[in-house]
Parts: C-alpha cells; structure tokens; sequence
C-alpha cells in the first residue's frame, strides 16, 4: 500500500475529517450522524493513502528524483 496522498492534500483531508466529525458532537438528532461522514477523509489524510485514487490512478504525492 504506497502513499498517494501528498502534503497540501493530507492537510486538507485531516482539517476537513475533523471539521466534519466535530459536527458529531455539536448536531442534534439525526442529523448529527453526518458528521461521522469526516471519519473517511481524517482515516485517508493519516494513512496517506486513499483508495478511490488508487483505482482511478492519481498520486498527490511528489515524484522522488533519479
């Protein structure tokens, strides 16, 4: 399992997953459930490797040199 996720969009997954899982806590009712939706995008930024762009091909990581 190699890394495809790079920095600026690890940053932005992790921001964005907590973003949305604080919403858990703060919603009421049903409507608080969304927020575990930020559980996907905060597990892809920490594990550097997101699944969707593995099977479409797509790396943000940045080439190593020769």
């Amino acid at each position: 399992m190699a890394a495809n996720v790079g920095g600026i969009d690890r940053t932005l997954r992790i921001v964005v997953g907590i973003a949305l899982l604080a919403l858990f806590f703060v919603l009421e009712g049903n409507a608080r459930y969304w927020g575990l939706v930020g559980l996907v995008p905060l597990a892809t930024g920490l594990m550097r490797f997101c699944p969707l762009y593995s099977v479409i091909g797509l790396s943000t990581c940045p080439m190593k040199r020769a």
